[in-house]
């Protein structure tokens, strides 16, 4: 799975592996992947999630295998297909997928985010839509569908108030760029009741750019943005992008950035660095985020 795509930092595009599931195209970002191996027999875990397949063992690592075709209502898969294993928010996880078709290139503004009728904050399974050639390549929302089957592994909101409020946090500006409408209203949430109050958010790199711009310009800068929280991968323009724009202008290279994604990896942390972030915490450590953005801003 090595790509050159994985050792650029910051151009704004990523790569998409295509695979199908009951003849339908779907799409999973490359950096999400470890590898792909044919189906294996898997062991069934009494009581499990409907969508849980069951276990198995390569290389003497347990991986929990989920059925793609249940998760997406396409009724349940048989034995054969692939099994796509991936690494986000510190989890091994493998997806059953009929066929793989390959890699596409694309750029992060090329990606469609789809409406309301296609992805709600509560339902949706989509992060966005691909036009290649004659067809949609639907990219779906792994991370959510990891968190519906087992909630434990999203975000620990219940750290937060371990944590405590602290009023000297609430004129602290911050930025926060984050596609997924739940997550963004998770960390919002979480934020204020840690005492964080003077917040910004947005829908994706490109909007916070808009934003930083903005305030450069009317001189408010100081007043609203304090510190940048950022994903990674999100349409029109990524986190790396925003990272990089961010570091390489005068105006705004002193300000802390927090990337906070589920693709915080060995890998993916070395780009952030490259890039200039101050800060890189996967997603599901949400008390962690707020006492590194404690160490960034409280002086």
């Amino acid at each position: 799975m090595d790509t050159n795509i994985l050792l650029e930092s910051g151009t704004n595009e990523l790569e998409v592996l295509e695979f199908t599931v009951a003849g339908n195209s779907y799409g999973i970002n490359v950096a999400k992947i470890k590898e792909i191996i044919q189906y294996q027999e898997v062991t069934p875990v009494p009581n499990a999630h409907p969508s849980i397949e069951g276990i198995f063992m390569p290389r003497d690592t347990m991986i929990t295998a989920i059925d793609l075709r249940n998760c997406l209502q396409r009724g349940e898969s048989k034995e054969g297909g692939l099994f796509i294993i991936t690494n986000f928010n510190k989890l091994d996880i493998a997806f059953h997928v009929d066929s793989v078709i390959g890699i596409h290139r694309v750029s992060w503004k090329d990606i469609i985010k789809p409406d309301s009728t296609v992805s709600s904050a509560e339902d949706g399974v989509s992060t966005g839509i691909i036009k290649f050639e004659n067809k949609l390549i639907i990219i779906l929302d792994f991370e959510k569908i990891v968190t519906d089957i087992n909630p434990e592994t999203g975000l620990k909101v219940t750290e937060i108030d371990e944590l405590g409020k602290n009023t000297s946090r609430e004129d602290v500006g911050i930025l926060i760029a984050e596609d997924s409408p739940l997550l963004n209203k998770l960390i919002v949430d979480s934020l204020k009741r840690a005492g964080y109050l003077n917040l910004i958010h947005t829908e994706n790199g490109r909007e916070a750019w808009d934003v930083l711009c903005e305030c450069k310009k009317d001189g408010t800068l100081p007043e609203h943005v304090n510190c940048i929280i950022t994903d990674i991968e999100m349409p029109e323009m990524d986190g790396h992008r925003l990272t990089k724009l961010i570091k390489s202008d005068d105006a705004f290279k002193g300000i802390p950035v927090v990337i906070f994604s589920s693709l915080v990896n060995e890998e993916m942390r070395k780009k952030g660095e490259s890039l200039g972030a101050d800060a890189q915490l996967s997603k599901p450590e949400i008390g962690e985020l707020v006492k590194e953005i404690d160490k960034l801003v409280l002086v």
